[in-house]
């Protein structure tokens, strides 16, 4: 079965028949056990009237052992000799011994009771057990009639001291009758149950598929037409198809954003690369006509922007990726010194200022080489007289801090400088701008070392960028493979 629906109705129906099935046997062992001690009850009370009589010295064939078809009667003696038995009794089983007529022995008249009299002296009297009697299920034919009985035997002492066991017994006609008649109102009403159960399932099971019916639909036309624009219908219950709908939506939206991020980016790169490529190949071409009109230095400086523009785009495409950080201890401290130290071409010179010491940070040393690079480039391109650099300790973690004196950055572009291709400086020529990805770059590697990257006005009136970065677990392994 390839339906949920079929599936949960078929599953529903078989636990509640195992569960019914179940639950009627125990009924009807239950109502079987309750009438058995019905029944050998009564025959219990009916053998105790026997052994009063004997226990009075009433003659064993003088016996009133009651209607003898509802409680057919044996007495036995303790040599297992059969001393009296009911009216009309014409078999027995179940009580040890099947015969039905007295045995002809002394015990069976009145000529013992009188061998036990001295005169007129009177005899005295026996008496019943009072112990549990014992029970066991027989049969008895009463006048032409064979029935189920209950027996129960109890034991009684007549006054000579004879120790005798009355066997009575009750019939189960009745708890037949009862057990067969539940029995067959079950089976007869069953099924209709379970017709019930598997329709009430089918219905219910439907109804509660029907959003998720919907949604698959939905999602089938939006694969069929690529329009990552649309959702999926989302109910207005909070069960789990509302959440099922709810994370599919989230879903398509992120879908939405990383496909339209990616077209962004291909169509940014694409724009990107062709200035340079463009220059390089215009200038090869006019070398390759004019040898003495190449302009060598234009042609390298070209293809160096072009390799730090590829190398960039590579960059972004490994964290895109989801590439991970690795887990190197870096001290942030020598990291910005060594860094600086190598600077020797800038315009304007780094000064420098390492506020604490032990400033660890777990990491890439190469990533982070890199955002400290992208925040110089950055800073010198708009910087007027200075650029400084801050590395210290912060609530949680280390703090780097980039600062210039330039025009800084207005509040309200303060997000948008961390886009992709962004340059607020639109006017400034490509070769002086840079491609907009610096700063972009930056950002998505302090979010890959769990920091973060923020940007704000200086004390010189230029913009002060804030690099955190978490301080690495006690347990960290220290040193590793540079990244």
């Amino acid at each position: 079965m390839r339906s949920v629906r079929a599936r949960a109705a078929l599953g529903a129906t078989v636990v509640v028949a195992l569960a019914l099935g179940a639950a009627g046997l125990a009924v009807l062992l239950v109502l079987r056990a309750n009438l058995t001690d019905q029944a050998g009850l009564q025959a219990e009370v009916a053998a105790r009237e026997v052994a009063g009589q004997v226990a009075l010295g009433v003659p064993y064939d003088q016996l009133d052992t009651g209607d003898e078809e509802e409680h057919p009667v044996q007495v036995t003696d303790e040599d297992g000799r059969v001393v009296a038995v009911s009216k009309d009794l014409e078999a027995i089983s179940g009580t040890g011994k099947d015969r039905v007529a007295a045995s002809g022995t002394a015990g069976a008249g009145d000529d013992d009771h009188d061998d036990d009299r001295d005169g007129d002296e009177d005899p005295g009297r026996g008496e019943v057990s009072t112990d549990e009697p014992d029970f066991a299920n027989g049969t008895a034919t009463v006048d032409g009639d064979r029935a189920d009985y209950r027996f129960a035997a109890v034991e009684a002492t007549d006054p000579a001291g004879r120790t005798l066991t009355v066997h009575a017994g009750a019939p189960l006609a009745a708890e037949r009758r009862a057990v067969d008649s539940v029995r067959s109102a079950m089976l007869a009403g069953l099924p209709v149950v379970l017709l019930v159960v598997a329709g009430v399932t089918w219905l219910v099971t439907r109804r509660a598929l029907r959003p998720v019916e919907g949604i698959r639909r939905e999602m089938a036309a939006i694969t069929a037409s690529e329009d990552l624009a649309r959702r999926v219908p989302e109910p207005g219950s909070r069960d789990e198809v509302a959440k099922l709908a709810r994370t599919t939506n989230e879903t398509l939206a992120a879908l939405e954003e990383s496909v339209g991020r990616q077209r962004r980016f291909v169509a940014d790169a694409s724009h990107e690369l062709r200035s340079p490529i463009a220059s390089l190949r215009t200038q090869l071409e006019v070398g390759a006509a004019h040898p003495e009109l190449l302009d060598v230095p234009g042609a390298v400086a070209d293809t160096v922007r072009l390799q730090a523009l590829a190398a960039d785009l590579l960059l972004l495409a490994r964290l895109d990726a989801g590439e991970r950080a690795g887990r190197t201890r870096v001290d942030l401290g020598a990291l910005v010194r060594e860094e600086v130290s190598q600077r020797v071409g800038d315009r304007i010179p780094v000064t420098v200022s390492v506020r604490d010491g032990g400033l660890e940070v777990a990491g890439s040393r190469g990533q982070l080489v890199r955002v400290l690079g992208n925040l110089l480039d950055n800073a010198e391109r708009h910087a007027v007289r200075s650029v400084s650099v801050t590395v210290g300790r912060s609530a949680d973690g280390v703090r780097v801090t980039v600062t210039d004196d330039g025009s800084g950055v207005p509040e309200a572009e303060r997000e948008r400088v961390f886009e992709r291709f962004v340059r607020l400086d639109e006017a400034r020529a490509r070769d002086d701008g840079g491609a907009g990805l610096g700063l972009a770059i930056a950002r998505d590697v302090a979010a890959r070392h769990g920091g973060r990257l923020t940007v704000g006005s200086a004390p010189e009136g230029g913009a002060r960028f804030d690099l955190s970065l978490p301080s690495p677990p006690r347990s960290s392994i220290a040193g590793g493979a540079y990244r």
